[in-house]
């Protein structure tokens, strides 16, 4: 092979080198940046993935929300899609629009059945739900006829008979 010839392919071979380098740096900053959504039926069927950022949503349960009383930062409540609940455990400040029987949206970590969020996102008006949460809501409910007030999601079934019914089947909320 004359050098002409060698000089040719020592180019095409380092664009083609650049070019999965290129590639492959793309893949893994995009598999970094996926957060898979999952819902609270989901979570507590242990569907959802250990120790991996993910995306949960759902209507924050009423009476739920705890701070602590030593370091107002830390907070706890639950949230659920009417048909299973999960905890959620955040530290920071919550946004403004965050309320009980509020649809949110947020991402974390599962971890010893705890969702600890590192963001919290709640709906921007009265109108307006994630369609992650809207459409796992109305999956939820096709069959229970769930009624819709105001854009937030009124259970055919009161909290307290869920709360029964996992209990019977020895699941906790």
């Amino acid at each position: 092979m004359n050098s002409v010839r060698q000089k040719k392919l020592m180019w095409v071979l380092a664009v083609l080198l650049g070019a999965v380098v290129a590639v492959s740096l793309i893949l893994y900053a995009i598999r970094n940046q996926t957060d898979y959504y999952f819902d609270p039926t989901a979570i507590a069927a242990g569907q959802a993935p250990e120790a991996k950022r993910i995306r949960v949503g759902g209507m924050v349960v009423a009476g739920s929300v705890q701070r602590d009383p030593s370091d107002q930062l830390n907070i706890q409540f639950k949230i659920t899609d009417y048909k299973a609940v999960v905890p959620v455990s955040y530290r920071g400040v919550l946004p403004d629009l965050f309320a009980e029987n509020s649809g949110i949206v947020a991402t974390g970590e599962l971890q010893d059945g705890v969702f600890v969020a590192g963001e919290v996102l709640a709906k921007h008006d009265e109108n307006y739900m994630p369609p992650e949460v809207a459409k796992s809501l109305k999956t939820q409910h096709a069959t229970r006829g769930t009624d819709v007030n105001n854009g937030q999601f009124v259970p055919a079934t009161p909290m307290s008979e869920i709360d029964e019914r996992n209990a019977a089947q020895g699941t906790e909320r």
